[in-house]
């Protein structure tokens, strides 16, 4: 064997907090980044509705 059981649960343990950093990141750039594109939807919406 190649990899004792430890060290198996040691990598599922090093994936998860990768999982863990990449969603931090994603949440943060959805919140700066949100009321950016939620302005441009609206400017959209309103010169569509104004056709």
């Amino acid at each position: 064997m190649l990899f004792s059981p430890k060290e198996k649960g040691q990598g599922l343990v090093e994936y998860a907090l990768i999982l863990v950093l990449v969603a931090i990141v994603v949440i943060a750039a959805l919140m700066i980044l949100g009321p950016l594109i939620g302005n441009v939807f609206s400017k959209v919406n309103s010169s569509l509705s104004g056709v």
